[in-house]
């Protein structure tokens, strides 16, 4: 199995604004751009508010167990199906679960990781 890497990054808005001109400099000289997936935040602190250890868990949780369903997950995890779902929900919206909906009886959200490990890149 081949090991996938998500990268989290700080960047304040500087960096981010230089790293995008660089790029589209390079489009438009028609050289090839290797392509990367990650999420940004411009500090540490919005980083701990997006990455609680509760989101961890919910990660950790559903790469190890592979529920079904979040109703399974908000069990498996002991926590309010609510809760769960607004977790669930927030962390698909910025690319960190990705949701799979099946009709197999009554529809239900299937939560899925497909990555091994978060990198986290700080410069310094």
């Amino acid at each position: 199995m081949r090991v996938r890497d998500v990268r989290v990054s700080i960047k304040n808005k500087e960096d981010l604004f230089h790293e995008v001109k660089e790029v589209w400099g390079r489009l438009e000289r028609g050289e090839q751009i290797k392509k990367h997936e990650g999420i940004s935040f411009e500090n540490i602190e919005s980083m701990r508010k997006i990455l609680s250890e509760e989101r961890l868990r919910i990660l950790k949780t559903i790469k190890k167990e592979h529920p079904k369903s979040i109703y399974e997950l908000a069990k498996l995890l002991s926590r309010d199906i609510k809760n769960t779902f607004d977790d669930v929900h927030f962390l698909a919206k910025i690319g960190l679960i990705e949701l799979k909906k099946t009709k197999e009886g009554r529809e239900k959200t299937i939560p899925k990781v497909n990555y091994d490990r978060i990198l986290l890149e700080i410069p310094v």
